[in-house]
This record gives structure tokens, C-alpha cells and sequence, in this order.
């Protein structure tokens, strides 16, 4: 909780079944983050302004789901009310819900719609070191728009992890991006002990030209799978 209020991005890192994945909008939420923790009216009585969620991705739909089924009923609130998910053509969310779970995919889609994601206060992505292609655009985004975003809290959460790369990609003038292991596990020797005790975030997107010249050599490797096939 100390490293999160005091830093904008950092990373935990935490054996499978640590209990990171539940714990950590719990945490996000008990620092008075989410849409619950902001005040409904101002100080003159007129509305206040609409407050942020807590949005936490995950790299299946199936995961999004049940992880939120299994955070709401830690707190004891029914599916939707606080806690809640938004996967593809599924919604189980309520207006004033403060957590919000989905897919990788979800939330670089509102990218198109919101680029600075101001629905947003914290921003959890779990299962980074997945490395799919949503969580690489993803993290290449997110590091672009902190320095516009500076109430905006990042949380990169993995089990095993290249922390130097992270801590390198999400680097400021501060240096990397603090980090440290989720409280019950334990390192795995010297190398691991330094990943776990100061790291930080991640590595991810490329330059946009490396991105054109990877949609270029696919497009022209399908069109020539494409032309093969109507010969044949």
C-alpha cells in the first residue's frame, strides 16, 4: 500500500496463487481509490463531478469473470454492485460499480474513445508476463500517456517476470519504477531477490515503424498464402 500511494507505476511480483490477483483492487479500494470513495457533492452542494474506476485487466474472458465473482464475494456485495466485469458481449457492471474487470482487449479498445483513459484512477494489468499483443500495446500506451496522466496509479502483476526490461521501459527522470513482491513468497536466489526488491514496470511497444514493417511483411506473407491457395 506504502509503494502504491507513493509511486505512479509499480510491480508486484508474486508465486501463482499468492492471492495478488484478488488482494490488489481490495488494496486500491482501501486507500480510497474507485468510484465509491469519491465525494457525490461538492462543498457549495453542487454535484460533484463523476468519479474514476479501478479497472483490472486479465488476459481471458473467463478469467475477467471470475476473478470479479470471487473479489465480490470477499466483500460481500452482490456481482455488479462494487465489483464487476465487462468482457465481450457480457456486462455485468453497475453504474456506480468502483472495480472493474476485463479483458486486455476491452480496455485497449476504449483507448479509441477516451485516449487518456480518464474513466480510469488505477490500472491493474495482471498475467503481464504473458506478453500477448493487447498487453504489448497496452504497456507501450500506458507509458506514453503517465506523464498527462499523474493522478493515474499503474500495477503490472506477474508471476515471473524480465524486471529490468519492465523497470527500464517505465523509467522516469526519477529512475525505474519501484516494485516489490507480494508479502508470503519468497525469492529465487540473488537474481530473483533483485528483480523482487527494486523493480518496476515493463518493456512493450515497439516504434511505430516497427509495427508498420511487421503489418507489412504479414500482409504480404498472407497474400501470397492467398494467391497459392486460388492456384491450387
Amino acid at each position: 500500500m506504502a509503494a502504491m500511494a507513493a509511486h505512479q507505476v509499480i510491480i508486484v511480483c508474486g508465486e501463482t496463487g499468492s492471492g495478488k490477483t484478488t488482494q490488489l483492487p481490495k488494496i486500491a479500494l482501501a486507500m480510497g481509490r474507485g468510484l465509491c470513495n469519491y465525494p457525490k457533492t461538492q462543498a457549495d452542494g453542487r454535484p460533484a463531478p463523476r468519479g474514476k474506476l479501478i479497472g483490472h485487466t486479465q488476459p481471458r474472458r473467463i478469467a475477467a469473470s471470475s476473478v470479479a465473482k470471487r473479489i465480490a464475494e470477499e466483500l460481500k456485495t452482490p456481482l455488479g454492485e462494487v465489483v464487476g466485469f465487462k468482457v465481450r458481449f457480457q456486462d455485468r457492471l453497475a453504474k456506480d460499480a468502483s472495480v472493474k474487470l476485463m479483458t486486455d482487449g476491452i480496455l485497449l479498445a476504449e483507448t479509441q474513445t477516451d485516449p487518456l483513459l480518464k474513466a480510469y484512477d488505477t490500472i491493474i494489468i495482471d498475467e503481464a508476463h504473458e506478453r500477448s499483443l493487447n498487453i504489448d500495446f497496452l504497456l507501450g500506451y500506458l507509458r506514453q500517456i503517465l506523464p498527462r496522466r499523474p493522478d493515474l496509479k499503474i500495477v503490472v502483476t506477474s508471476a515471473t517476470i524480465d524486471a529490468q526490461r519492465f523497470a527500464d521501459h517505465f523509467a522516469s527522470r526519477r529512475g525505474p519504477a519501484p516494485g516489490r513482491p507480494k508479502p508470503g513468497t519468497a525469492p529465487r536466489g540473488a537474481a530473483s531477490h533483485t528483480q523482487w526488491v527494486s523493480v518496476g514496470a515493463t518493456w512493450c511497444l515497439r516504434r511505430s515503424s516497427w509495427c508498420r514493417a511487421v503489418c507489412s511483411r504479414w500482409s504480404s506473407v498472407i497474400g501470397r498464402l492467398r494467391s497459392r491457395v486460388t492456384t491450387t
